[in-house]
């Protein structure tokens, strides 16, 4: 792992002793929005092993934004990050801001007409692909956010990010054996929770798609398998789950949905990129998993 200090790629290892052994995410830097949605002048820079950059795919491909928002995917994860085809993310990052200090992260929303990221934080794009987009839409896609269902939604997103979509992480990147336990703790709790909140229910708002399930959805398809085994939480598989495991295959199954989830290079790039946890970088050949219904 690597940062950017003052425009400069630096290999920078990751730090949990100030924390403790705790993995603290960094918040994302650039945070504007779009002012003009036009067809072509924004593009995606995203990696699909990535379960961030994968919420912003899932809309883009449920809202046929294919044509209208354009995407660079990128590739492996080497000694500067992430590679694009002729050059690495850091330097998108540096030509937006040469004086810019941080990690490089996906998604990034680029203006191809302004030369400058609008936005790196993918809860933000991904509402900015749902209401913003929404004009240059193929599909018409019931709102992803509507306002009856804000408080709810906003309250699933915030148990749903800190216990499971980091939660894995906090688990996985921990150096304390007590920092593990806890994250395990907790994201085990939360699971056992949902499974139950979706005995009843086809969406985490009852009848009702909305971004929460779309945020939950790139770490449930995840989870077998690499955060099961690679990020040590075992406690019990996504198959274990009945309803949990049918309603991650019934996103699966949106028009679109599929394309976008690659498990091949989601289970490459964890297992080869992440030195710290997997130093033989071995990827493992299992488990089968079958998202069909």
């Amino acid at each position: 792992m690597g940062l950017l200090v003052e425009g400069v790629w630096k290999d920078v290892p990751r730090d949990t002793k100030s924390s403790g052994g705790a993995f603290v995410r960094a918040e994302s830097v650039f945070r504007n929005w779009v002012s003009e949605p036009q067809s072509g002048r924004y593009r995606l820079y995203v990696a699909k092993s990535c379960p961030w950059a994968h919420r912003t795919l899932v809309v883009r491909a449920l809202k046929g934004l294919e044509k209208a928002v354009p995407v660079s995917y990128a590739g492996d994860m080497g000694e500067q990050g992430w590679e694009l085809p002729g050059g690495y993310l850091h330097q998108v990052y540096a030509k937006a801001d040469p004086a810019y200090t941080g990690r490089v992260t996906v998604p990034v929303l680029w203006d191809e007409k302004e030369s400058r990221i609008v936005n790196n934080e993918s809860a933000e794009i991904l509402r900015m692909l749902n209401r913003d987009f929404d004009r240059l839409a193929r599909r018409k896609l019931p709102d992803l956010y509507p306002e009856k269902l804000r408080r709810e939604i906003d309250w699933l997103n915030e148990r749903i990010y800190r216990t499971v979509n980091n939660g894995v992480y906090r688990a996985g990147f921990a150096t304390a054996q007590d920092k593990y336990e806890e994250a395990v703790t907790e994201l085990f709790g939360t699971l056992d929770w949902l499974e139950q909140r979706l005995k009843k229910r086809k969406w985490l708002c009852g009848t009702w798609f909305t971004e929460a399930d779309v945020r939950l959805f790139t770490t449930l398809v995840r989870f077998d398998a690499v955060y099961y085994s690679h990020f040590k939480c075992n406690l019990r598989r996504l198959v274990d789950y009945p309803n949990l495991w049918r309603y991650t295959r019934r996103i699966y199954a949106l028009p679109g949905v599929k394309g976008t989830t690659d498990l091949k290079e989601i289970k490459a790039h964890y297992y080869r990129s992440m030195k710290q946890i997997n130093p033989t970088q071995i990827v493992p050949k299992g488990p089968l998993l079958d998202f069909s219904l």
